[in-house]
């Protein structure tokens, strides 16, 4: 009885010990959380009475290259609903299906949603959003942020591009340089109590979101608003399926204009062409159709390019030293190449001519000459070295390259069909900055929008630089193209592009569009001024235009009509 007796106190001791170690240690534990963890666990304390909402960052403007803002952005406002502060659930579904117009089934459903916080709509006029906070219903947030706005609606809409709901850049310089325009978003921080109620006396902590950069930009507002004007004039008068001009800076690949009519409106970019019949059309072919609307033809088509792009046969030839200005040349309307004729666009021939002759009447025997005199090796040399087998780097997304012939599938005929710009296509982009880098004195440029980054003050952040490949052509050979392309616009082929007042160099070209005998006809010309010095380049390029088609009887005019323009306007005239 003794021994049973002395066992059961060693067992409630041996117990007791036991408690006590296990609440030491326990209070130790705890003592040194308090402790050393304690800014820890407050921290996740404090985490778990805390709502979140971001506030969107003001994106970065878009300036052109006179200082006006092309891209900025409205002040708009985000509607939300929290579940736990709810005090008068179907006022708010009244309310907010009424001014937001929107389905009380639609807004009911995220009213009783049992989430932190739920989004009914963005992108509410600040009006609207006002009107809302005004009624003052408990759980309802109206947060300010931003959404892009497009001061001058659809004025070089295929350059600027936009940004979706989320205020991230979907096309064009608005994707580009999301990185510098995009900013930091910001957050409101309030605190609730357990059951997920904001406390009042605690207040609302933010963190301001950061802007996003200015994006200054060499286009010109002025030169775009003009050559926009010309196309769409040209559009409607020839009953064209689109045009495209560039207006760019030969020197350093500054572009100054760039247009691919028809256009579309940058505030209301999801608007499908007037007369699309909606009704009976998927998402897909309706995305199919809008991705063609924003398709900008200037950079991502390719085509043949026709006789403009002897200018690049022509410099080749005269590097090379396979023709000079004097050589002689018979043409009597066709060629024969291997078994085949090829013949010229003036039927009955041009006679005898020199080569300066030869280019001024746009002559396809004597440019075939020139190429088979280089050969398939060289030809393909002067391809690479002019930049041509690459894509020209123009800071906008979706960059066709070259379509050309393999060297080793290149024989005779098609060497013969390449030198006067037939059989292969480059994109508009490529043709004007290969042009631009044979008449600037050999060296090729990139052609680009993007100038500078600056913060809110004006103070800059970055200066974009660009390649510059030196000495594609000699100075001499350069100098060369510049005389013979100014007298084809004096008194040859182009002469529909000469601007009285100034020296204007320029090509015209017609070429057929695929496939053969289709009866569609593509009419161009490139011009630059002053001659003798080059400062601005424009292309235009007029697809399927009605009736008279010729590159120098409906290119050439517009380019003049532009030259006329914008020459005053950069001080480019010679009044004496």
């Amino acid at each position: 009885m003794i021994k049973n007796k002395t066992y059961n106190r060693k067992k409630i001791v041996t117990v007791f010990f036991l408690c006590f170690a296990v609440f030491a240690a326990l209070m130790g534990r705890l003592f040194y959380l308090m402790v050393f963890h304690s800014d820890y666990y407050m921290e996740k304390a404090k985490q778990l009475h805390e709502r979140e909402r971001s506030i969107k960052a003001a994106r970065g403007r878009i300036i052109d290259a006179n200082g006006t803002v092309i891209a900025d952005n409205k002040t708009v406002c985000t509607i939300s609903v929290i579940h736990s502060q709810i005090k008068e659930p179907d006022k708010i579904v009244e309310v907010l299906s009424r001014e937001l117009e929107l389905s009380e089934d639609y807004v009911r459903k995220r009213v009783e949603k049992y989430s932190s916080i739920e989004r009914i709509k963005s992108n509410v006029d600040k009006e609207k959003g006002d009107a809302i906070r005004a009624y003052n219903l408990a759980g309802v947030k109206v947060d300010e942020d931003y959404k892009r706005y497009y001061p001058y609606d659809s004025l070089a809409s295929k350059v600027l591009g936009f940004t979706g709901g989320d205020n991230q850049g979907i096309i064009g310089l608005e994707v580009k340089y999301e990185e510098y325009l995009k900013g930091q978003e910001g957050t409101i921080l309030t605190i609730t109590d357990a059951r997920g109620i904001e406390i009042d006396e605690a207040g609302e902590e933010r963190i301001e979101p950061v802007p996003g950069n200015d994006l200054y930009i060499s286009l010109d507002m002025n030169i775009q608003s003009y050559a926009t004007q010309l196309a769409k004039q040209t559009m409607e008068t020839k009953e064209a399926e689109r045009v495209s001009i560039i207006v760019m800076n030969p020197q350093n690949g500054e572009i100054m204009a760039m247009v691919d009519v028809p256009e579309f409106d940058l505030n209301h970019p999801y608007d499908l062409p007037e007369g699309t019949d909606t009704e009976n059309i998927s998402e897909e072919k309706k995305q199919e159709l809008l991705n063609a609307v924003w398709r900008n033809g200037c950079i991502s088509d390719t085509y043949e390019p026709g006789s403009t792009f002897k200018v690049i046969t022509a410099a080749a030839g005269l590097e090379e030293g396979v023709v000079t200005v004097e050589d002689r040349f018979s043409c009597p309307g066709y060629i024969m190449v291997e078994d085949r004729r090829i013949r010229c666009h003036k039927t009955s021939g041009h006679g005898a001519e020199n080569f300066v002759e030869g280019t001024m009447n746009s002559c396809n025997p004597v440019f075939i000459t020139v190429g088979l005199r280089l050969g398939v090796d060289n030809y393909y040399k002067y391809f690479k070295q002019f930049g041509l087998l690459e894509k020209t780097g123009v800071d906008l997304p979706g960059e066709a390259g070259t379509i050309m012939h393999r060297k080793e599938d290149m024989k005779a005929v098609e060497l013969a069909t390449v030198s006067f710009g037939q059989s292969f296509q480059i994109t508009p982009i490529q043709l004007a900055a290969t042009v631009s880098s044979i008449i600037n004195g050999g060296r090729r440029i990139t052609p680009h929008f993007a100038v500078m980054t600056a913060d809110r003050e004006e103070k800059q952040m970055k200066s974009f630089t660009y390649p510059v490949t030196k000495s594609i052509v000699s100075e001499e050979t350069s100098a060369t193209m510049r005389m013979i392309l100014e007298q084809v616009v004096a008194a040859g082929s182009g002469k529909n592009g000469h601007v009285e007042g100034a020296r204007v160099g320029g090509k015209t070209a017609t070429s057929q569009t695929l496939p053969r005998g289709s009866g569609r006809y593509i009419a161009s010309f490139v011009g630059f001024a002053p001659a003798d010095n080059p400062k601005v380049l424009a292309l235009a390029i007029i697809h399927n235009p009605q009736g008279v088609y010729y590159g120098g009887q409906v290119a050439a005019p517009v380019v003049r009509q532009l030259f006329e323009n914008i020459l005053p306007y950069l001080g480019e005239m010679d009044y004496n």
